[in-house]
């Protein structure tokens, strides 16, 4: 009953045998080699543009703050959702890493930038002249933190409003494919063809052991990018044990596979809790990703059992009123089972 994140799970087989095939013999270090050109390949061609550039590396906070700090001048505003990752999670990294750029906190319901309030903020920061930050490029996270979902219609709303004001966009896919398998969309429809940049387009927390892409769909920012991802100590030595697991994973649809696996267990779980006496779902939820409110007595009862999810806040007590709610997330991830969806369930019913 592990539900504390898509980062618990095991890797895939299909990325495990990727990695052993990469391990025998010798191979040239730093990218040169077959396994990053077969992966390169084969995100561009899962994106339907030949022409992108598209970098690998090996956690997703590095792939956020090197887009980032690519489409960002240091004396730039980066317009996120006050809650984005790149706000809550990342430690600064987009600020260091852009040479310290500002992160501007946007408002709207569900974890989602309300389109009024990014063009609120835009004018208001153009008008400040040489004393403040100027207008930088807009991130957007899908599936959002909250594990709410950016229709193919709001992404465009997002990326017409920025561009008019000659703004790039970017896309914190950490969770893309999630994304893609509730829309059932192509990634070029989340992406470029929605007026989006640049992507993070993640594979750790679906099914990889630890891997990447950076995809810009202009390649003109590509050698900027090598540089800045060796500069930032993420140009890795053996390359090709990272573009094994990328190029396995956009082989023959994998990526929409394990996806698909881990959206279909977060909607059974979500029907079950719809059903529990005293639930409360916070958002709608769209992926592999749920807030909800129970009670503390049930709370209670699914981790004496060994459930591992999280609450909020962290230091939530399980002492006190057995019918007082408790605010918590649960992830699935593609290895997740119906059987301990369903074991969950019965721990909270008792």
């Amino acid at each position: 009953m592990m539900f504390a994140s898509d980062n618990m799970g095991p890797a895939a087989p299909e990325i495990m045998e990727a990695v052993m095939r990469a391990n025998q013999g010798h191979h040239m270090p730093y990218g040169a080699d077959a396994f990053t050109d077969g992966a390169v390949q084969g995100v561009r061609d899962l994106f339907e543009a030949p022409q992108a550039a598209v970098h690998l590396i090996s956690t997703g906070t590095a792939a956020n703050a090197v887009a980032l700090a690519t489409l960002a001048n240091p004396w730039d505003a980066i317009f996120v959702h006050r809650i984005a990752h790149a706000e809550e999670d990342e430690c600064g990294a987009p600020e260091l890493f852009s040479g310290g750029a500002k992160l501007t906190l946007i408002d709207g319901p569900d974890g989602k930038m309300d389109p009024a309030a990014l063009r609120a903020a835009i004018l208001l920061t153009a008008d400040r002249g040489v004393r403040g930050v100027q207008c930088g490029p807009v991130s957007i996270t899908n599936i959002t933190e909250v594990g709410t979902l950016y229709s193919l219609e709001e992404i465009r709303a997002i990326t017409d409003l920025a561009h008019s004001f000659g703004l790039k966009t970017h896309l914190d896919g950490a969770r893309f494919a999630n994304a893609c398998a509730a829309l059932n969309c192509t990634p070029a429809e989340m992406s470029w063809k929605a007026g989006i940049d640049a992507v993070s387009f993640g594979g750790t927390k679906n099914g990889c052991i630890g891997v990447e892409a950076i995809i810009f769909f202009d390649p003109a920012k590509s050698w900027e990018i090598e540089l800045r991802r060796k500069r930032g100590a993420h140009l890795a030595s053996k390359f090709r044990f990272l573009s094994a697991q990328m190029q396995a994973y956009v082989t023959d649809g994998l990526w929409l596979r394990l996806a698909e696996a881990a959206n279909a267990r977060c909607a059974e779980l979500v029907a079950g809790l719809r059903d529990l006496p005293g639930a409360v779902i916070e958002a709608e939820p769209a992926g592999n990703m749920v807030f909800a409110h129970l009670p503390r007595a049930a709370h209670r009862r699914a981790m004496a059992a060994g459930a591992k999810y999280y609450l909020f806040p962290a230091d939530s007590s399980l002492d006190g009123p057995d019918d007082a709610l408790i605010r918590c997330r649960f992830v699935t991830d593609w290895s997740c089972t119906p059987q301990s969806v369903q074991d969950l369930l019965a721990h909270f019913r008792g």
